[in-house]
């Protein structure tokens, strides 16, 4: 018999992989599922990007890189978020990981002790709350209000605040609600964490994926909050490179080198070569990452429109990302209720709301990381299903 460390019970998971284990294995049976439930662009990898990398591996870049990255990559990251922020970035500021989670689970790692509190957005990507409570950290959720198009107030987070507290979380554009912060909701916030020293670590993943003319504003672009902000940061949702486990962090230098020093107990590096194709993503051309943002723009009209005419749910529409989070409360049903009832009845996968924590209860995440044709298909099983 293995002995388990009692840790491993404080460890979480994310639940769009359990989801999608079921649905292919529905597949395998015969039946036809919709995927609506994992957070991955549909699209192909744009191709000046892989064409960099394969040349990338012909020159030579497949062995040990330096564990922080490569440096012509980090400067490469260095100017853009430069340029993108209006903050001075340094090669010394980003760290290369394999994916953005790292990030997340090294500077956690790095800054939290046990009994440190963590604020972080509830509902909200499982990881954030997973990895808090792995360190011995306390999790403190903030939750997401609907009726403001699911951001929270200063007054929120200010009472949540507390001598114990340590770190708060940002995600803007938002994992699973599409909610967006508001330039002048971040100013406020940002005069917190001054006030009450908090390290902040903003989740920007889905920052270039934003419509109806709302723009990326980062908290590190604020006054007195670049030393004291790691900026998450990847190529998977905009590039369409999942699977090319790609992300980066920007944060202080002394920060950086304790990130640095995780990552060579844990990964060793990232990918050489796909560093290189992460230059090419970022200084080449962006019609392909443009048109992406543009598709997901018309499906979230299908989706949140078909969604608004179905009994019993009412829908939001987000103002980035690729995710739309409906009030299901009008179904009766409970959110792993209907998660399961429209898996195995409509066959449609989607995520109950309470899979990114317990203020989810009452919602369904759907991606529209899928063709309109799909999502149109989806709508009508859902409307069946449910009448």
């Amino acid at each position: 018999m293995i002995h388990v460390a009692k840790r491993m019970s404080r460890l979480g998971t994310e639940t769009a992989f359990e989801v999608l284990a079921k649905a292919r294995a529905l597949e395998a049976q015969g039946k036809n599922i919709i995927h609506l439930e994992i957070g991955e662009p549909d699209f192909d990898t744009p191709s000046n990007i892989k064409n960099a990398a394969k040349k990338a591996l012909d020159d030579g870049f497949t062995h040990y890189g330096p564990a922080a990255g490569l440096p012509q990559a980090r400067a490469t990251i260095a100017k853009h978020i430069s340029e993108t922020r209006g903050i001075e970035v340094k090669p010394e500021h980003v760290v290369f990981t394999p994916g953005g989670k790292p990030i997340m689970y090294f500077v956690i790692t790095a800054c939290i002790d046990e009994g440190d509190e963590v604020i972080y957005p509830n509902p909200g990507f499982p990881i954030y709350e997973s990895v808090i409570q792995f360190v011995g950290g306390k999790a403190i959720p903030l939750p997401l209000k609907e009726d403001r198009d699911f951001r929270f107030t200063v007054e929120d987070l200010k009472r949540l605040i507390t001598k114990k507290t340590r770190l708060l979380i940002l995600n803007s554009p938002q994992n699973p609600t599409g909610g967006v912060l508001t330039e002048n909701d971040i100013r406020e916030i940002a005069k917190l964490a001054i006030e009450h020293n908090l390290l902040v670590l903003s989740d920007e993943i889905y920052g270039h994926i934003l419509y109806d003319g709302h723009r990326q504003f980062s908290i590190a672009s604020v006054p007195g909050m670049q030393e004291r902000t790691v900026i998450l940061d990847g190529f998977s949702k905009t590039y369409a490179m999942t699977g090319w486990r790609l992300g980066y962090g920007v944060m202080p230098e002394e920060l950086a080198a304790l990130v640095t020093k995780l990552q060579i107990n844990v990964t060793s590096c990232t990918a050489s070569f796909s560093q290189i194709a992460a230059i090419e993503a970022l200084t080449g051309p962006q019609r392909d990452a443009e048109r992406m943002v543009e598709e997901f723009k018309r499906r979230r009209d299908v989706i949140v429109n078909g969604l608004n005419s179905i009994k019993g749910m009412r829908c939001k529409k987000p103002l980035g990302a690729f995710y739309v989070f409906p009030n299901i409360t009008g179904t009766g049903k409970t959110s792993r209720e209907l998660e399961t009832m429209l898996l195995n009845e409509a066959g449609v996968a989607c995520l109950s709301g309470t899979a990114f924590g317990r203020m989810g209860e009452g919602y369904l995440r759907f991606s529209y990381a899928n063709s309109i044709p799909n999502i149109e298909t989806a709508l009508e099983r859902i409307a069946k299903t449910l009448k």
